[in-house]
């Protein structure tokens, strides 16, 4: 089983020396030193797909091999030896992360922390959630506090190269919305000209809200909040006259507000930004990310395949692409670091990747009809790579 890369120099490049015409010119290796995990001229956080890099060969047509090394250990070995996965999550996103009275977690990213524990340890449960509000989540990451963030996370160019992550598969592609109470009357970004916008802090959210509206020359006062928690009260009592955040968040709040029978909420149409969501591991550690990554998108795979948690252990047929994908194929999860049944265990314990949606996302208002999370076949972007 595959876990960690290690760099090996396998060569030491031989020095030849030559005399010509009164002139002496020579040309020398490295010492052959070994290296944990950085090779000269290669970044330490480079992901390696090849087993070797061949350099040029010398005068005497001795090659300078690297060869690539992996070894048991790292984050896959250590939360297996552990038994519990250890997930960053919301509790405050209704549909996405939520945590009840009884301290119990629920919603969409919540079923996703199970999938991955399901996939790698074989049961569901085996999960310890981390509450993180949008600043301390990187935080939490970088410092191992967490083994994977799976907390309404959007994947930007700076975050993936300055936040210490490692982006996943896209589980839900969301974009920026603003939300106001119907009784004012707005319908527009542009009417909200010198108005106060409640906003999350430490999100792309923010810094989306600044670049459009100062691009466009829309005056506003940002009222900026750790979390919903404190953020939903005060939007509540008008003082913020407007909400943004990701489209699918406001739509969770506005079935919140109006179904504990507050005002009724409109969500301005217009869509300001791209928001895609999904798993992030620390950076560095391939095996645990493709790991992560292959049983998330196993619950793509199985919505493809037609199978879902009530048949997907029952199924009879002869298809070599589905064997496969259930274990009794070819064995590739073994590859991956994963038990042979990895796919069945998700999705008899937790469910495909329509169920989940089903379960959390559609009640709030949004149907996978018409949706970029809607199957690739079906005119969405939810498309995985083969199972093979």
């Amino acid at each position: 089983m595959i876990k960690t890369s290690t760099w090996k120099r396998t060569a030491v490049a031989v020095a030849v020396l030559g005399l010509a015409a009164g002139a002496c010119s020579s040309s020398s290796g490295d010492d052959g030193a070994t290296t944990e995990d950085t090779i000269e001229g290669v970044d330490e956080a480079t992901d390696t797909e090849a087993g070797t890099t061949e350099a040029p060969a010398d005068s005497t047509g001795t090659d300078d091999t690297v060869e690539v090394v992996q070894t048991e250990g790292g984050r896959l070995a250590a939360v297996k030896e552990a038994g519990v996965l250890k997930c960053g999550a919301n509790e405050a996103l209704p549909g996405f992360g939520v945590i009840d009275s009884a301290g119990e977690y629920s919603g969409f990213d919540i079923d996703f922390c199970k999938v991955v524990a399901a996939g790698i340890l074989g049961d569901a449960t085996a999960v310890e959630y981390v509450s993180l509000n949008g600043d301390a989540r990187f935080p939490a990451l970088q410092s191992g506090e967490i083994d994977v963030l799976i907390r309404n996370t959007t994947w930007t160019a700076s975050r993936d190269g300055d936040q210490g992550g490692n982006f996943l598969f896209t589980t839900f592609y969301d974009g920026q919305g603003v939300m106001v109470p119907e009784a004012s009357g707005i319908t527009t970004l542009e009417e909200l000209n010198d108005a106060s916008i409640c906003v999350l802090s430490g999100t792309t959210t923010e810094l989306n809200l600044s670049s459009v509206f100062t691009a466009r020359g829309i005056n506003y006062t940002p009222v900026v909040f750790d979390d919903n928690t404190a953020l939903r009260p005060d939007y509540d009592e008008g003082k913020c006259e407007a909400w943004t955040a990701d489209a699918s968040a406001l739509a969770s709040g506005k079935a919140d507000i109006e179904g504990t029978g507050g005002a009724p909420q409109f969500i301005i149409p217009e869509i300001i930004s791209k928001e895609p969501l999904g798993p992030v591991v620390v950076d560095g550690d391939t095996e645990w990310a493709q790991a992560v990554n292959w049983a998330v998108m196993a619950t793509v795979q199985a919505w493809e395949f037609g199978l879902d948690s009530s048949n997907i252990g029952s199924y009879a047929g002869d298809d070599p692409s589905i064997l496969t994908f259930l274990g009794q194929g070819d064995d590739v999860a073994s590859t991956l670091g994963l038990p042979t049944d990895f796919a069945v265990q998700i999705v008899e314990q937790v469910g495909n990747y329509e169920e989940i949606y089903n379960a959390h996302i559609t009640p709030i208002g949004l149907s996978l009809e018409g949706s970029p999370n809607n199957l690739w076949t079906e005119g969405g972007l939810m498309y995985v790579p083969p199972f093979r």
